[in-house]
């Protein structure tokens, strides 16, 4: 058992770099000062929305930014969706929604959608985001800045969390501590290696004639993550991009508790580390497994080093991505937990292919 807790104790350390190189390179989204009068087109895909999009679409409206379109596509929405937006696009004439396409049989919803919006976009820029967020004013102006300046095909933005219950804390911590802990993110843009690639769906910023040009949803439209997909497709087909952390430009409340957190994370989890069980496992047996062997063996040379890279990890991603601090050091054992279950989930639906997603079945070609 010790060669297996000393191959955890160096998995963490070389984790706990990631996470300092993270803290110390502050990969966020600036406040850079400079204006554009870019025509951008923002897109939003929507299916079902009608209880948050409204957020969106005011928050869009409250931009310092006046040069914009913004296209909704209601994706066979059964509820009032379409109404919500048709009230937002008859004040003002910069918003319009269109009804979708019904779902090609070797398509995802998601990656659907955005085809579609992108062949309506009239913009020099596309802004693709979730009908759940919520932006702030600066956005645009700072997501052209970094565009414009780096010469990049793609901006992604990591979206602030918004949780409310106890089960939303118990999960949604859990996609930045993945990301801050595995992937220098400093490396997207700095390595044209694609196996430095991350986004987020939920704010990806394209130069559009990039776009229009690779055609990127079209080339990962059966993909379950196909934001990572896009990203490692543009920078092995040699364009520049990035990943940042959002830094209150974009915020989210990507589920309302455990459940929904659960079946959401559960559903792309296991695509997130290649469909590789192997992978996964090895992974969970590394960081959770093992501290949790620690324990019982009670060996304190063998705890207390772990015990402080774990807590300086959890306070430096939390602080990085915006969260509590204490709760994230106070809930690391329950979501260590909860990665577990949804874990685990994951498999049994690839297994199974049960997976699911707004009434429809998800099986990623």
């Amino acid at each position: 058992m010790i060669p297996f807790l000393y191959a955890v104790l160096i998995f963490l350390v070389l984790r706990f770099s990631v996470t300092v190189f993270n803290f110390v390179s502050n990969p966020k989204l600036g406040r850079y000062g400079r204006h554009y009068d870019d025509r951008v087109s923002i897109l939003i895909p929507a299916r079902n929305e009608a209880a948050r999009i409204g957020l969106l679409l005011q928050s869009i409206l409250d931009q310092d930014y006046t040069n914009y379109e913004v296209i909704i596509l209601d994706d066979d929405s059964t509820d009032d969706t379409y109404a919500v937006c048709e009230r937002f696009a008859s004040a003002d004439s910069r918003f319009r929604v269109v009804r979708g396409q019904p779902l090609p049989a070797d398509w995802l919803g998601k990656n659907f959608a955005c085809h579609q919006l992108a062949a309506l976009a009239t913009g020099t820029s596309l802004l693709f985001l979730d009908a759940d967020d919520e932006v702030a004013p600066g956005l645009i102006n700072n997501l052209l800045f970094r565009l414009k300046t780096y010469k990049l095909a793609l901006v992604s933005l990591f979206t602030n969390q918004v949780m409310y219950t106890f089960g939303e804390y118990c999960t949604v911590p859990l996609m930045h501590f993945l990301l801050l802990n595995l992937l220098p993110l400093r490396l997207v843009r700095l390595s044209r290696n694609p196996a430095f690639a991350a986004a987020s769906g939920q704010c990806m910023f394209f130069d559009a004639a990039v776009y229009l040009k690779e055609n990127w949803h079209a080339s990962v439209k059966g993909k379950v993550v196909e934001d990572i997909e896009i990203m490692k497709l543009v920078k092995t087909t040699g364009y520049q991009a990035e990943a940042l952390l959002a830094n209150g430009f974009v915020r989210c409340r990507m589920y309302d508790g455990f459940s929904a957190a659960a079946a959401g994370f559960s559903k792309n989890l296991l695509a997130g580390f290649g469909n590789n069980i192997f992978i996964l496992l090895l992974y969970l047996a590394l960081v959770i497994v093992g501290p949790v062997l620690m324990v019982v063996e009670f060996d304190i040379g063998l705890l207390i080093l772990p015990a402080v890279l774990i807590a300086f990890s959890r306070m430096m991603i939390a602080y990085l991505s915006g969260q509590k601090v204490l709760y994230n050091l106070l809930l690391h054992p329950l979501q260590m937990c909860a990665f577990l279950f949804i874990a685990v989930l994951s498999i049994k639906k690839h297994l199974f292919k049960t997976s699911t997603w707004k009434g429809r079945t998800i099986r990623s070609i």
